[in-house]
């Protein structure tokens, strides 16, 4: 287990080595921020001046070695838009881009795996074939489309919850958020909805495909000639066989709904890191796009290290490959 743990995180360090390159040269070969900054009538010397207060006039790879050089200080730079550093302005909007991500996928994983399981256990009931229809829906429709159906009918409409914000803090022990208060519940419910969707299809269609494969394996007969219940046949032997790609895809998608929760945040106006990234990209923020993206990999590296340490723990197959 020590040497597959050793090879993982090697190859996160080489991933989140090569990520930064990429993340850094791309943004910073795209435009110009000074242009966007300052006043189109401002002097030379002024534009000179900031050029060199931000170290555009060193070559892109110098620039590139700093950077480096204050993230492993602590310091990711200072916003050239809010004039404060990035580190404080992304954190303070993490909190509500977390609390989004966490009730989306709970909202996915709670409906989705269930539903999926018993449309594996009854495929060619009419319930089944509804929950694959609408697992098709959760695919195929823009989130976009369906954020603004969502307000249009729930809060315009009909009046029961409002069409964005974050709501309400409140405190529990030493977090302060929305998820502690019935207004913040009632601003987050919906955006919620909407970015769990996607997500809620995808785990819908895995369980169910490894609830059908499973229910015809020899193991699932033996146990039923054994007289066994099928609530212990399916939560106590199939689960367990098809637990393995669902935590994988939970990881997975955990990650990505925090990385492109982007959409939804904007349709909600919800004040995440995801409408901060947008608000950057407009104004050439370029200290906090690249922040922004560089811990985005960081949070893919360390949830798919972490899936991995797990499927290695439920299959020990994947372990002793790994070590030899």
């Amino acid at each position: 287990m020590f040497g597959y743990l050793v090879g993982r995180l090697i190859q996160a360090m080489m991933v989140v080595f090569v990520m930064s390159v990429i993340v850094f040269v791309g943004v910073y070969a795209i435009g110009n921020p000074i242009d966007v900054m300052i006043d189109p009538g401002a002097s030379q010397e002024i534009r000179e001046n900031l050029i060199r207060q931000y170290g555009f006039d060193q070559p892109l790879w110098q620039q590139y070695f700093t950077f480096v050089g204050n993230v492993f200080q602590g310091d990711l730079g200072r916003s050239m838009v809010y004039n404060i550093p990035v580190t404080s302005l992304v954190f303070s909007r993490l909190p509500a881009t977390l609390e989004l991500v966490l009730v989306s996928v709970g909202i996915a994983t709670l409906i989705g795996v269930p539903a999926g399981m018993y449309a594996g256990y009854r495929p060619n009931g009419i319930p089944a074939k509804l929950i694959m229809a609408l697992s098709v829906l959760g695919f195929s429709v823009p989130t976009f489309w369906i954020g603004m159906l969502l307000i249009m009918g729930f809060a315009v409409n009909l009046g029961w919850l409002p069409s964005g914000g974050r709501g309400e803090v409140g405190q529990v022990l030493w977090l302060k958020t929305s998820l502690a208060t019935a207004d913040g519940w009632a601003h987050v419910i919906m955006p919620a909805v909407n970015l769990s969707l996607f997500k809620m299809g995808l785990m819908i269609r895995l369980t169910r495909a490894g609830m059908v494969e499973a229910m015809g394996t020899d193991y699932v007969r033996f146990a039923r000639a054994q007289g066994l219940p099928d609530r212990q046949i399916v939560f106590g032997h199939i689960m367990r066989n098809i637990s393995i790609p669902l935590v994988t895809v939970f990881g997975l998608e955990l990650g990505s709904t925090l990385a492109f929760a982007v959409v939804t945040e904007t349709v909600f106006n919800w004040p995440g890191v995801g409408k901060l990234i947008i608000d950057s990209i407009l104004q050439l923020d370029r200290p906090v796009m690249v922040s922004y993206l560089v811990m985005v990999v960081l949070l893919f590296v360390m949830i798919n290290l972490v899936v991995d340490l797990i499927y290695a723990q439920l299959d020990p197959r994947v372990r002793l490959k790994g070590g030899s």
